[in-house]
């Protein structure tokens, strides 16, 4: 993932901050509410870092997506 990837990296942040009781289709839900995107770019950008392997099919973090939550936390933080 480059940078330019700023949009995925929200999402797996979104998802690496979740509660245990929030679904992947809340964290859509509430992403879709910032006005970052419409429901259908949303899904598409969960399905696309589910191809590649960032999200596990039970919509949990895989170990790249929580590697890669973690540098979207510190490149947000600067």
């Amino acid at each position: 993932m480059n940078e330019e990837n700023v949009v995925e990296r929200v999402c797996l942040l979104a998802l690496m901050k979740k509660e245990p009781e929030e679904t992947l289709n809340d964290i859509q839900k509430m992403l879709v509410e910032t006005g970052m995107f419409e429901m259908k770019e949303c899904k598409e950008v969960f399905k696309m870092l589910k191809d590649e392997q960032y999200i596990s099919e039970d919509g949990g973090l895989t170990m790249k997506g929580v590697m890669e939550a973690k540098l979207a936390e510190e490149m947000f933080r600067q």
